[in-house]
């Protein structure tokens, strides 16, 4: 894992675009919504809507789409969305988790499996690539934070399971049920973190070169501009030139 695996980075490839950034807001609306009316609508009595709500800021989406999310929940005509998470293989066999909140489920498979299908991969039956993640929660932080042994010292007081420091910044990792409260100890010692969430972390990588990210690199981008579609995770891994490439 250490080094090269810029798997994370898909998911924060595509923030660029005004158009991008609408659909990101509504997925991160859409999340609150069916967080508050899993549990109580109040952030500090359900952990889910919490994170949620703490995601949704890290990306700047405004207070008052954030409270319209969460009121919608108590409505009694919003709509109905349900988890599902599919899993297919995309080129070179790299494995890919889709991660979907729908009120069709019909049309989202529908959807979900024609875009593999057109983009070089295949939908596979649910649990065909789930062993290669494991279910974590990711606490991130800036670089500036503190060095590498301030953050450990604080995961290891939050009862988080590992910490990964780059120059970039830090990233705590624990059991995906302690998020919360690991997330809470880590702001107390180190102030308001980049983004807590739960991911799929790869236990097993593929290598990709440049053909094979390029392509795997569409297929995301039209999983990702599917309404229903919430998150996708990849379990690839590149060089350094292979991403430079890329992104150059």
């Amino acid at each position: 894992m250490a080094g090269h695996s810029k798997w994370a980075n898909i998911q924060h490839r595509k923030n660029r675009q005004d158009s991008v950034r609408a659909k990101v807001f509504s997925k991160m609306s859409k999340e609150i919504t069916v967080a508050a009316k899993m549990g109580d609508p109040d952030p500090d009595k359900n952990p889910r809507l919490r994170l949620a709500v703490k995601e949704a800021k890290a990306v700047s989406v405004p207070k008052d789409v954030i409270d319209r999310a969460i009121k919608k929940s108590t409505a009694q005509d919003g709509e109905d969305y349900e988890e599902i998470r599919y899993e297919g293989y995309g080129p070179n066999g790299v494995a890919v988790i889709v991660e979907a909140m729908t009120d069709n489920r019909n049309r989202t498979a529908s959807n979900v499996r024609s875009t593999f299908t057109k983009n070089g991969g295949n939908l596979g039956e649910t649990g065909s690539v789930g062993f290669m993640f494991d279910r974590k929660g990711a606490v991130t932080y800036p670089a500036s934070v503190g060095d590498a042994d301030t953050v450990m010292m604080a995961a290891i007081e939050a009862g988080a399971e590992d910490v990964e420091s780059s120059e970039e910044g830090h990233t705590v990792w624990c059991a995906d049920t302690d998020l919360n409260d690991v997330a809470t100890a880590l702001e107390a010692e180190l102030g308001e973190s980049e983004s807590t969430k739960l991911v799929w972390r790869p236990t097993t990588t593929t290598e990709m070169d440049l053909e094979n990210m390029e392509k795997l690199m569409k297929l995301v981008d039209a999983l990702e501009d599917d309404d229903d579609v919430q998150r996708v995770t990849t379990n690839f891994e590149a060089s350094d030139e292979v991403m430079e490439a890329l992104n150059g």
